[in-house]
């Protein structure tokens, strides 16, 4: 690299010479981009929506601290934030992406540094170097000085080469920031529907305790019928198979519920804390119902996935200039300006300036395919990641699409359980007093209760599903990437300025 001066008037050849690039610079031969249409309905099946106190906030506004209601939920969702791993893994690679970005951009700046060297040459006496007489004649020896300031190989982006690349690191950058969001997005839904499973099993487990209790008791008063007589083997051996039973399905739901914490462990990050706050009673997890799904086409500026879908597709286009800009010549500048002299004490006097500009020209002739190639490269991948684009909007309205039609099916459902769970328990009543009475044998009421066992399951099963789907419509309308409620006038200037 040549060396230039540090003094003003270096610098201010060496601006003129930077600002007049700047002027070259100017060309993009990047595609015109165009956002794919919607390749989906303009509506959701099955949306009917409620009004509630959130009617006019988009779901994806509703923070999870408003939406979640349980104190327990809450501090298990905010220790996930702070310790979950695969969100620290999301800060890592949004600094690596942000790095990245700007190693690339500044490519579009030329790297200016400072020298000094000096330089001490002893030629051989057949040099045919002469001397005048008493000076250098007992040692023949070169000095140069030299002090400056100046940049080497600088491409002068023409045709928008290097603009395209920094763009499509950038926008890799924000697919990055958009991937976190959705991870912690996702990462929300785990815990709660984790959670909820939690405290369903630990529902099934109350229910179990509570019918094998009740069998128990019931097997100790036959065993004493049995005794005295007033009973035969065949009721007693039935009484044993229904506490067998029950107590099979204690074991299990009570494995479960320790499966259950070791599974919201992982999620949390972290050994779950022992002042926890006690939780809420199953099912008063939100005091949402209902949330306004709005229409397919606000998924577009609400999903963090779909976003960094289109920041990639976008960064694709810019590949695309890149690629084309490889086929024109390349310009590259070597300034430099500053001072030098045979004696270091005239280094820094009148006369000593020097300066120096090397532009080079490189145009392609023979590449052999190569600049073709990378042009088909880019292409294609514009094409892939435009289908996946619209797989990942496809993606999204049927998860909406999905949860709006389970949370109509889940409520029909779960109405139904609840009243064949009131008409088990007094079908179970019934044949138990009969029993006693004498009236009918032991298995008509045998059958009722394992009949009422069932449909106790049946609903717990159907409320937990209920839950859950309404958490999942929650994640799929992009909610749970804010603490607090984000208003409906701050969300619209946010999208504006996104978008």
């Amino acid at each position: 690299m040549m060396l230039i001066s540090a003094g003003f008037r270096g610098v201010r050849g060496l601006s003129l010479v930077l600002v007049s690039t700047t002027f070259l610079a100017g060309c993009n031969l990047a595609p015109k981009y165009q956002k794919p249409s919607l390749p989906v309905g303009n509506a959701y099946p099955d949306d009917t929506h409620v009004p509630n106190e959130h009617a006019d906030r988009a779901a994806a506004d509703i923070g999870w601290e408003s939406f979640f209601v349980d104190a327990r939920l809450r501090a298990l969702i905010d220790l996930t934030i702070r310790n979950n791993r695969d969100l620290r893994s999301q800060v890592g690679a949004i600094m690596e992406a942000q790095g990245q970005f700007q190693v690339q951009n500044a490519s579009l700046f030329p790297t200016i540094s400072t020298t000094g060297q000096g330089q001490y040459y002893a030629p051989s006496s057949n040099a045919g170097f002469s001397f005048a007489p008493g000076v250098g004649q007992s040692v023949a020896m070169l000095r140069y000085y030299s002090v400056g300031i100046g940049f080497s190989s600088y491409e002068v982006d023409l045709f928008g080469r290097i603009r395209n690349l920094t763009r499509q690191q950038a926008e890799t950058a924000l697919a990055s920031e958009e991937n976190a969001r959705s991870v912690q997005i996702t990462t929300v839904s785990q815990v709660a529907t984790t959670y909820l499973q939690w405290l369903a099993d630990r529902e099934l487990l109350k229910i179990t305790n509570d019918t094998l209790a009740s069998q128990s008791e019931t097997l100790r008063l036959t065993k004493m019928m049995y005794d005295r007589g007033s009973t035969d083997l065949l009721t007693l051996h039935q009484t044993e198979t229904q506490v067998d039973q029950a107590a099979g399905y204690q074991a299990q739901y009570q494995r479960q519920v320790a499966l259950d914490e070791h599974a919201l462990q992982l999620l949390v990050g972290v050994p779950l804390p022992a002042d926890l706050p006690p939780p809420a009673p199953f099912g008063q997890q939100t005091l949402l119902a209902d949330l306004p799904a709005g229409l397919p086409s606000e998924l577009l500026a609400r999903r963090p996935d779909i976003r960094a879908a289109e920041h990639t597709l976008i960064g694709a286009n810019a590949d695309i200039g890149a690629a084309r800009a490889a086929f024109f010549p390349r310009v590259t500048l070597t300034a430099s300006e500053g001072v030098s002299s045979l004696q270091f004490r005239h280094l820094f006097t009148p006369g000593s300036e020097m300066w120096a500009i090397s532009p080079s020209i490189s145009l392609p002739i023979f590449t052999w395919g190569q600049n073709e190639g990378n042009l088909k490269i880019a292409k294609a991948r514009r094409l892939q990641q435009i289908a996946a684009y619209e797989k990942s909007v496809q993606t999204a309205f049927r998860e909406v699409s999905d949860a709006l039609t389970g949370r109509e099916t889940y409520l029909a459902q779960g109405q139904r359980l609840h009243d064949l769970v009131e008409a088990s328990q007094g079908a179970y009543d019934l044949a138990k007093l009969r029993f006693d009475s004498g009236i009918d044998p032991y298995l008509t009421a045998l059958t009722q209760q394992r009949n009422l066992y069932q449909a106790q399951q049946a609903f717990v099963t159907v409320e937990l599903a209920k839950y859950q789907n309404l958490v999942t419509l929650y994640r799929a309308l992009g909610g749970g990437w804010s603490q607090k409620t984000v208003e409906s006038k701050a969300a619209t200037h946010k999208n504006s300025a996104i978008r």
